[in-house]
């Protein structure tokens, strides 16, 4: 019987080998990537049925890149690995497209339940966490965006993670395929949508919103 693939995308080696040997057991898995650029380019050329991604990763962050992901393959399945136990990051999880969420420190087992759940199209949280994103959905106000964050675009949003993680202006642009010009022009639009005054306040809002 043919494995299911998976593709994981993990910054930290050790946590990513100590996975390794859990996943193989069951599954067909095809990759392991260490940041969310990386997740992107092995997604479209492995083709994995599901996804292991960490949230926090360099150059591109993991709720971003399924984002995108999700738009270009919504078939994938992606369940979220995370040491991030703050509801918000859960809720922003899902409406990027996860089918799970799951913490570091839950056992082995509620990671390979997660991935049973997406593979059959169902939706996994981790009890921890659970009744609590219940009552934030509930409590959030209706048509309430993540503070400005949903305001920008697609690539805003990756010049925003790239600044917040102290690239510069030039690397920036070489990572992102465009000009440095380009970056500034960004750089300020975002500033002016989320009503920031300098790039001090512009790293304090990724680091508010954990785009790092």
């Amino acid at each position: 019987m043919k494995k299911p693939r998976i593709l994981l995308a993990d910054d930290h080696r050790m946590v990513a080998e100590g996975l390794r040997g859990l996943l193989e057991l069951d599954y067909d898995l095809v990759g392991i990537v260490e940041d969310g650029r990386a997740l992107l380019e092995a997604a479209d050329r492995l083709m994995p049925e599901v996804v292991v991604a960490d949230v926090s990763m360099p150059l591109l962050n993991g709720i971003e890149a399924v984002r995108q992901l999700k738009k270009k393959n919504p078939d994938v399945a992606v369940v979220f690995l995370t040491m991030h136990m703050d509801v918000a990051y859960a809720a922003s999880a899902f409406e990027a497209g996860a089918a799970g969420y799951v913490l570091k420190h839950s056992a082995p087992s509620e990671l390979l339940t997660a991935i049973k759940s997406a593979l059959k199209g169902q939706t996994y949280i981790t009890p921890l966490l659970a009744g609590e994103l219940l009552a934030y959905q509930r409590n959030r106000p209706r048509g309430e965006e993540q503070d400005g964050l949903a305001r920008l675009t697609t690539r805003q949003r990756e010049v925003l993670q790239l600044i917040a993680e102290g690239v510069s202006v030039k690397e920036a642009a070489a990572v992102l395929g465009i000009s440095s010009r380009t970056v500034e022009f960004h750089k300020y639009s975002i500033m002016e949508t989320l009503g920031l005054k300098s790039s001090a306040d512009l790293m304090r809002f990724a680091v508010k919103h954990g785009i790092k």
